[in-house]
């Protein structure tokens, strides 16, 4: 049964009394886990975060009463929602004090007639035969065959992709795109895409209130274990999400850092992507549990002490000092190693592009290397550099770079300093740009105002249009681009030749122009 009938007497007899409507929260076992007072028109659920669900569901169901003989409401539908309660009922209470009937209502694993729960015959507590644990064995089950056999692999993150957004549709629809690969990339499984172009972002939810119930709908349903926005969240809107969903979430910002802490594998990388990862935490520590709040004075000292969340942000600033120190001795490895290549006289070469533009395949094929090129974004992070001999038997040192992608967060910009001063030490920058894919003309101008913002526009740049033999039926785009640049395909050698041959030209007029007297 859903409540003994003893319970929903004394559950009634007590909230007719105070006037006030009175919940419980009931486990799966019978056992109540909380008793929610609240006043004649509703109750407030508190945060159930430290219970953790029972397969699907949450593995609490609320019973609780109504004093007006009112039906139940779209409040408790939302709260059986984003709760991801068993079950939900409401005990009508007579002018009496004692129930009239139990009206419950359940989730379910697909829509019916656009609904995506349903009711329960209306029944007297009394009166209740069927088997509670039976019916919601049976709920667990539809939703497990709903899977088609998939599960939660252990540590593998299922998620839905949010983008709310006040640009055009083709914009917003590439930025979703483009989260797409950035999920793919930390081998994260996409199951859903939600993208909600708006005049105006709300503050506090990003979306509205329908729309995020018709996701976690969706993340009921799909078995979703993490929501992915698009846009960056402050610290209210990531709070005020969490307190209707209890679901992970995350933004794009987060989950690029977690693409870099994944590949980083120098010491410096991982010095830079923790400094990132710091300068990210820092302002959202009021985020998390109140229980930061605390004081923690100690024995004889004068006043309250620290809060807690007063040492945990000395303590992320003293770790950012120290990795601030870190990185300037690398800087200055870095900056010796240079010199030794300057005192060579070898001219420099850097490939700058978008991510995933082919710049380490390039790199690859040109100096006959093995370093990491994967298709997908971020795959090679620490630089690196190779030689290059030119066709006129003249040396030059090749280096490739992290990629740069749009809305490129500010503190992993600043984090990434000392590995784009590389590109500071170049004569000539080659700007590596993917022409295959559609949004390519985006891309460059993402990449030329990264390097405005890093002050790198002085140094000459040429232009390299990669991935030509995915065009090769687009003749008007081939001759369009052949027309600004060089067009070629990284995995193809000959066809880098005219390549070689333009990077030599340059380059001897750049030494030419260098070596020339100041007047």
């Amino acid at each position: 049964m859903i409540i003994a009938p003893e319970t929903a007497r004394a559950l009634c007899q007590l909230s007719f009394e105070l006037n006030r409507q009175i919940g419980l929260l009931l486990r799966r076992s019978g056992k109540v886990e909380a008793v929610i007072v609240g006043d004649f028109g509703g109750i407030l659920i508190p945060t159930l975060s430290h219970i953790r669900s029972r397969g699907r569901l949450k593995g609490l169901r609320l019973v609780h009463t109504h004093l007006a003989g009112e039906d139940i409401s779209d409040e408790d539908l939302m709260d059986l929602l984003f709760l991801r309660l068993d079950l939900l009922s409401v005990v009508k209470v007579t002018e009496e004090g004692l129930p009239e009937n139990l009206y419950s209502v359940h989730l379910l694993p697909d829509s019916r007639d656009g609904k995506n729960w349903a009711f329960l015959p209306p029944v007297h507590p009394a009166n209740q035969h069927d088997s509670f644990d039976e019916f919601i064995h049976a709920l667990e089950g539809e939703f497990t065959r709903k899977d088609k056999g998939e599960s939660l692999d252990k540590g593998e993150d299922r998620a839905i992709l949010v983008s709310v957004s006040t640009e055009s549709r083709l914009q917003a629809e590439e930025s979703l795109a483009e989260l797409v690969e950035l999920a793919g990339s930390d081998n994260i499984v996409v199951l859903d895409t939600v993208l909600q172009r708006r005049r105006k972002v709300n503050p506090r939810l990003i979306l509205g209130k329908g729309k995020l119930a018709d996701i976690m709908i969706t993340a009921l349903q799909l078995n979703a274990n993490l929501l992915i926005f698009n846009q960056e969240l402050n610290p209210s809107q990531i709070r005020s999400i969490t307190d209707y969903s209890e679901m992970r979430v995350i933004d794009r910002t987060q989950l690029i850092l977690d693409i870099f802490a994944h590949r980083a594998l120098s010491r410096e990388g991982k010095l830079q992507v923790e400094m990132a990862q710091l300068k990210y935490m820092l302002p959202r520590l009021s985020s998390r549990d109140d229980a930061l709040s605390r004081l923690t004075g100690g024995i004889g000292a004068r006043g309250p002490g620290e809060t807690r969340l007063e040492i945990d942000r000395r303590r992320i600033n003293d770790r950012l000092a120290r990795l601030s120190r870190e990185l300037k001795k690398v800087s200055k490895e870095r900056y010796r190693r240079r010199s030794r290549r300057r005192k060579k006289d070898l001219p420099v070469l850097s490939l700058v592009g978008y991510t995933n533009a082919g710049k380490s395949t390039l790199l690859n094929t040109l100096t006959k290397s093995e370093i990491i090129a994967e298709d997908k974004l971020f795959a090679t992070l620490d630089p690196t550099s190779r030689r290059l001999r030119f066709p006129q038997e003249m040396e030059v040192l090749l280096t490739d770079t992290v990629g740069f992608i749009r809305n490129l967060p500010a503190d992993l910009l600043q984090a990434f300093s000392a590995t784009l001063e590389e590109l500071e030490e170049a004569d000539l920058l080659v700007h590596v740009i993917d022409v295959s894919n559609p949004v390519f003309r985006e891309q460059m101008l993402v990449v030329e105002d990264l390097l405005r913002k890093l002050d790198l526009d002085t140094i000459p740049c040429m232009k390299l249009f990669n991935k030509v033999d995915k065009i090769a039926g687009n003749t008007i785009l081939l001759a369009e681009v052949e027309r600004e640049g060089v067009a070629v395909s990284a995995l193809d050698a000959v066809s880098l030749k005219p390549f070689l041959l333009q990077a030599q030209q340059k380059i001897g007029k750049i030494l030419h122009y260098e070596q020339q007297p100041a007047e």
